[in-house]
C-alpha cells in the first residue's frame, strides 16, 4: 500500500519480491510533511518558470515523477520556505543528472565540460548567475541564493565546498561512462557518496531543524554514523531498483555492474548482495540511531546553546530515520524507475533526448 493516504500514486502499490523490504514497511512509518500539496504545485510551477523541463512534460510527467514526496517524507519539521527550496533544488538535481546523461548519450563532452565550469561558478556567485542563458546554471543559481539565506555564511561554505566535490565526481563519471571503464567496487563506493550527495543531503538537515551544527557535533562517531548509513541505504536501494535501468542504458556506475565485473558474480548473485547490504544498513542505522538519539541527550547541558543543539541534533536524526521510508516508497511510485512501461527501457520519457543541434 501507498506509505501515506496523499500519495501521487492512486492505486496500491506492488513492491516486486526482490525489492520489497518488510522491516521498512512495518518499522520505518512513513510521514509527510503538512505542506507538501502546496510544494508540488509550486515546484511544477517553478520547473516551467526556469525552463527546466518542457511544458509538455511537465504536465505529463512532473507530478508522476514524485520529486515532491521524496523532500516532503524527509525534512520533517522543515519551514515551509526551506522544504520549498530544497524541493526546487532536489528537482534541479534530478534534471541536472538527466542532462549529465543525455550529454553522454550524444557523445557531448564539450557541451558537458561548458556546463561543468558554469556550475562550479554559479555555485560560488550565484547572483551573478540568475539570468544565465542555459537554465540548468540559472536553475541552480536560484536555489542557492535561497538556500543561502537561512543559516550563517560557514555553513553557505560548507554547503559549496561538499557541491563542488559532487560536480566533479560526476565529471569522473562522465569520463568512466564514455570510456566504458567499470570501476572496481571499492573505487565505486567511494565515488557513489559523491555522486549520490551524501553530505548534501545531510547538510540540508540543518536548514530544516533552523540551526547550523558545529564540527564538534556534525563529526561526532555517533551523529556521522547514523547520517552515513541513512544515504548508503539510499544509495545502495536506488542501485538496487535502477539496475535494469542502467543495463539497458550500457551503464557503467552501479554497484551491482561492478560486483559482476569485477567479482564475477551473476546478476541474480549481485542482486542478493546489494540486497545483503541493503539490509546491513538498516539493522546498523537502528543501533547507531539509538547512540546518536543519546549524544543529543548529553547535549543538552542545562545552557540554552546546548538546548538548542539537543533539539536539533534530534530532528537531523528522526529525519535520517525518515529517508529509509521516503526512499523506499519513492522508488515504487516514481515513474522515473518505472521501465517496463518506457517504449525504449534505455530512453525515459521524461527526458529532453535531443541531440546536440538537432530538433
Amino acid at each position: 500500500m501507498p506509505g501515506f493516504p496523499y500519495s501521487t500514486t492512486s492505486t496500491a502499490v506492488a513492491v516486486p519480491p526482490s525489492l520489497s523490504l518488510p522491516v521498512i514497511e512495518v518499522a520505518f512509518p512513513r510521514q509527510l510533511h503538512a505542506y507538501w500539496p502546496r510544494l508540488q504545485e509550486k515546484t511544477r510551477a517553478w520547473l516551467l518558470e526556469k525552463r527546466l523541463m518542457p511544458a509538455d512534460k511537465v504536465e505529463e510527467y512532473a507530478d508522476r515523477l514524485c520529486y515532491t514526496d521524496l523532500m516532503a517524507g524527509y525534512y520533517l519539521g522543515a519551514p515551509d520556505e526551506v522544504l520549498q527550496a530544497i524541493a526546487d533544488y532536489s528537482a534541479w538535481f534530478f534534471v541536472w543528472d538527466d542532462r549529465h546523461d543525455r550529454d553522454i548519450v550524444h557523445r557531448r563532452p564539450g557541451a558537458w565540460r561548458t556546463l561543468r565550469i558554469s556550475l562550479h561558478a554559479a555555485l560560488d556567485t550565484p547572483e551573478d548567475h540568475l539570468h544565465h542563458g542555459d537554465p540548468l546554471v540559472a536553475g541552480l543559481a536560484d536555489s542557492m541564493v535561497r538556500l543561502y539565506s537561512f543559516l550563517p555564511e560557514t555553513w553557505n561554505a560548507r554547503f559549496a565546498r561538499h557541491f563542488h566535490a559532487v560536480i566533479e565526481a560526476y565529471d569522473r563519471e562522465f569520463r568512466n561512462r564514455t570510456e566504458g571503464i567499470i570501476p572496481t567496487v571499492e573505487e565505486y563506493l567511494e565515488l557513489r557518496r559523491l555522486t549520490f550527495a551524501h553530505w548534501i543531503w545531510t547538510d540540508l538537515l540543518e536548514p530544516s531543524a533552523g540551526c547550523e551544527l558545529p564540527d564538534s557535533v556534525r563529526k561526532h562517531p555517533a551523529y556521522r554514523r547514523a547520517a552515513l548509513l541513512s544515504q548508503e541505504f539510499a544509495a545502495w536501494y536506488n542501485d538496487l531498483c535502477s539496475l535494469p535501468k542502467e543495463i539497458a542504458g550500457d551503464e557503467v556506475h552501479n554497484l551491482g555492474i561492478s560486483l559482476i565485473k569485477h567479482q564475477g558474480l551473476t546478476l541474480e548473485e549481485s542482486v542478493a548482495e546489494i540486497r545483503r547490504r541493503v539490509e546491513k544498513c538498516i539493522s546498523e542505522f537502528i543501533v547507531a540511531e539509538r547512540s546518536a538519539l543519546h549524544f543529543a541527550d548529553e547535549l543538552a547541558d542545562g545552557t540554552v546553546r546546548g538546548k538548542e543543539l539537543s533539539a536539533a541534533v534530534r530532528a537531523c536524526v528522526c529525519n535520517m530515520r525518515n529517508w529509509f521510508s521516503t526512499v523506499y516508497w519513492f522508488h515504487h511510485e516514481s515513474g522515473r524507475y518505472m521501465v517496463d512501461s518506457w517504449d525504449d527501457r534505455s530512453t525515459p520519457p521524461y527526458v529532453n533526448n535531443e541531440a546536440a543541434g538537432e530538433k
